[in-house]
């Protein structure tokens, strides 16, 4: 009866004590950042269409669906064109901002909003790597994702080392400004009626409550004498940052699990053809001549059919082994790749890759890590060695009394 209670002890001790998985966190925060990002910008030329005054569901459409279903979107609040311009470009700036990791804790909210705002604005437009990327941007929110790789990893580390050679650190400003300034706007939504809720439930309460605990977390590292206010705070953040993280998983496997046991009941996954179908329909063919050469090859078409079954209801089974688990997640990860290019779903691919990414084994991301940081140095470093050849004095040859002078000109 006594074993298991250091076991229990270990594990409350390791789920309240850090945040876990701190660069498979990070990797999806760049992960969906990049996908958004990436799709805001693609889609910009036809940006009024999808999702502004254009665009086929109309605003008063929109509206009426918003007050049956109660969706968060800020697209709501004025059918202006500027608005709706304003909306965007914040949109494509938090999505900027939270892949670099700055005021992450703030930036994901407002990604969050950005993310939420246009899809539910034309809620027909989306596939299912909208979806997925319509429950991370939530989820986001309530993780640490910011640990590693990004500049507030990088500003705590650069303060950490000055506090360690007794140098003086100027107090955070912009902090506190990006804080009143988001209060400020959040009230005068409060205020017109924006935002849908009360004290005890709905999105002003949720948006109220995050803008809160920034407060108070604020506080308990300035303010606070003693550290026990802010040990408290960094373990129920430790707690809310590993439940999310869990619930990420667990969304991802039921993705997994959910479509490969409903391909299980369809006929055409049954005989082995399934696959062929989407490589004909012309929607998805951006490349005809590649989608007739996989498909013309029926062993091909249902190996791929066949092991897209098995790795997808197989995959939730795999986590307990870790090898195993690598191997379907090196699968799956390339068959969304090949996806991305064979059936013209770039986006749908890198919110899928993205969700993935939360399952990489560390020591993988260390040594990608290392890499990246490789490449950049090498970068820089070409980059200084241009800065300095053009800055090096060039040699200056003038004909003066029938002698050649050679000086040098800075």
């Amino acid at each position: 009866m006594s074993r298991p209670v250091p076991t229990i002890a270990r594990g409350i001790a390791r789920v309240t004590e850090s945040a876990l998985g701190p660069y498979q966190s990070a990797v999806i925060r760049i992960g969906f950042a990049a996908t958004w990002l990436l799709f805001l910008l693609r889609e910009y030329p036809h940006r009024q269409e999808m999702y502004g005054p254009d665009g086929p569901w109309s605003w008063d459409l929109a509206r009426q669906l918003v007050a049956s279903n109660h969706a968060f979107t800020v697209l709501m609040w004025s059918d202006s064109r500027v608005w709706f311009e304003t909306v965007y470009l914040l949109a494509v700036l938090a999505s900027a901002l939270l892949l670099v990791g700055w005021r992450t804790r703030a930036v994901s909210v407002l990604f969050m909003i950005g993310v939420l705002s246009l899809q539910n604005r034309s809620v027909f437009m989306g596939d299912g790597g909208d979806n997925v990327l319509h429950l991370m941007a939530i989820y986001l929110v309530f993780t640490r994702c910011a640990q590693v790789w990004s500049l507030d990893a990088r500003r705590d580390r650069l303060v950490r080392e000055a506090r360690a050679r007794g140098e003086l650190t100027r107090p955070d400003r912009a902090g506190p400004v990006l804080w009143a300034g988001l209060g400020t706007v959040l009230a005068v939504a409060t205020g017109a009626g924006g935002i849908d809720g009360g004290v005890l439930g709905g999105w002003l309460t949720v948006l109220w409550g995050l803008w809160a605990v920034q407060a108070l977390w604020w506080a308990a590292g300035r303010l606070a004498r003693t550290r026990e206010p802010r040990v408290l705070l960094d373990v129920i953040g430790n707690v809310v940052h590993n439940t999310a993280l869990m619930i990420i998983m667990a969304e991802a496997c039921l993705i997994y699990a959910t479509a490969g046991w409903y391909k299980i009941q369809g006929s055409r996954w049954q005989d082995g053809t399934a696959v062929y179908y989407p490589l004909h329909l012309e929607s998805f063919s951006p490349w005809p001549a590649l989608s007739d050469l996989l498909s013309a090859h029926g062993t091909i078409v249902m190996l791929v059919t066949y092991g897209t079954v098995v790795v997808q209801v197989a995959f939730p089974f795999t986590l307990f082994n870790r090898r195993v688990k690598n191997v379907l997640l090196a699968a799956m990860m390339t068959e969304h790749a090949v996806i991305a290019v064979v059936l013209g779903l770039p986006f749908f691919s890198l919110a899928m890759i993205a969700a993935d990414a939360v399952f990489l084994p560390t020591s993988f991301l260390l040594r990608l890590g290392g890499r990246a940081a490789r490449v950049r140095e090498w970068l820089f470093s070409g980059r200084r060695r241009a800065v300095q050849a053009l800055r090096e004095p060039e040699p200056d040859v003038s004909e003066e009394a029938g002698h050649t002078h050679v000086g040098f000109t800075a």
